[in-house]
């Protein structure tokens, strides 16, 4: 029996010990793969932080409006007589541009001037004959009134004629015709599409916040898709007088000349409106700052001493505190300064104290004003 227990307890000594001891190779060999990685060369990329003017400024999109525009319609129904413009053509305020057909209209207007023109001669008449009293006033009194009367008649065809001539209300350009000639059109028809196009308004929302540095007059760089790199400038020509209660914005509109007639109503657009005076700040591609709850932080790039004891780059991490962004670039306030060598690509291989080189030949954008191309 003694026998028969020292060889269990031989053998469970020997698999305890196999199981520990192999714990322990592993952990020693995983230590030092560790400590390999640790040690290991990180590629990264860099960039000097540089100083540059920076504008404050505050940003918004909006639409492009007409300062007068209008969907032309005929007030009455009838058929297209006569078409006087073309489309796309330019217009003075009261031109003729369509007209109906008349029909019996000016017959009729000559019906009633006819009666009008003979109880005006019948009420001169009567106002001779009064003076020598031989009508009564009652008579002469209705002799004015059928006159009065009989003119009205005749105004009022007058108005109903002219309703069927439509001006343009305004000068302005005109879009696409939609009628032609000989075509019948009911009241309300959309014939042509009148607008104002210089200057236009641009219409935009700022927060409530931006109220203080919003003023009339002040101004404004506008946008537009149409137009890369191309800044169309106005300014503020008025701020609405009430707070949206639901978004909280106010609606701003500024006025922008369009001398080349080349931005449209209704088009979408960017607008830039500066803040104060430019600042000298220090700049970075904002692919160089790590933003976390704790704090934003960048790695900067110091000569430093490797584990051999040669020179080498080390990583070294620091809190920065970041400003406004315009494109590609933030602004930083504090944290670093103007030379210091910032890691803009390979940030999350890095620790502080880790060893790296750098390659720069793909560096991220740094552009203040970006124009990714049409694909």
């Amino acid at each position: 029996m003694i026998k028969r227990l020292f060889l269990l307890l031989l053998v469970l000594g020997v698999v305890l010990g196999g199981v520990f001891g192999w714990g322990a190779v592993k952990a020693h060999f995983i230590a030092e793969f560790l400590a390999g990685l640790t040690n290991q060369v990180q590629t990264v990329a860099t960039t000097p932080a540089v100083t540059s003017s920076w504008q404050p400024s505050l940003s918004a999109v909006g639409t492009l409006a007409p300062v007068n525009g209008a969907n032309l319609s005929s007030e009455v129904s009838g058929i297209v007589d006569t078409l006087n413009f073309e489309s796309g053509q330019s217009v003075k305020a009261g031109d003729v541009l369509l007209t109906l057909r008349a029909n019996n209209d000016p017959a009729v207007l000559a019906q009633l001037q006819a009666t009008a023109d003979l109880d005006a001669v019948t009420y001169r008449r009567d106002q001779r004959e009064a003076a020598a009293n031989a009508v009564s006033q009652a008579q002469l009194d209705t002799d004015r009134a059928t006159l009065a009367a009989a003119q009205a008649q005749v105004t009022a065809q007058q108005a109903l004629m002219a309703e069927k001539i439509v001006r343009a209300p305004f000068a302005g350009t005109l879009g696409i015709r939609q009628v032609n000639l000989g075509q019948f059109l009911t009241a309300g028809t959309a014939i042509v599409s009148l607008q104002q196009i210089n200057p236009l308004f641009f219409d935009f929302y700022m927060p409530q916040q931006a109220l203080a540095s919003l003023a009339v007059g002040q101004s404004v760089s506008v946008t537009v898709d149409a137009y890369p790199g191309q800044v169309f400038t106005g300014q503020i020509a008025a701020i609405d007088t009430s707070v949206d209660t639901s978004t909280r914005n106010v609606e701003v509109r500024a006025s922008l000349p369009n001398d080349k007639l080349l931005l449209r109503p209704g088009m979408f657009a960017t607008v830039n409106v500066p803040q104060g005076s430019a600042q000298t700040l220090v700049t970075l591609p904002q692919t160089a700052v790590s933003y976390n709850p704790y704090g934003d932080t960048v790695f900067i790039v110091t000569q430093g001493t490797g584990q051999d004891g040669k020179p080498d780059l080390i990583a070294k991490q620091v809190f920065v505190t970041v400003g406004d962004t315009r494109g590609d670039q933030v602004s930083i306030l504090t944290g670093i300064s103007a030379g210091d060598q910032v890691v803009t690509a390979g940030q999350l291989k890095l620790r502080n104290g880790s060893l790296v080189a750098v390659n720069n030949t793909i560096i991220p954008s740094d552009s203040p004003n970006p124009n990714p191309p049409n694909e």
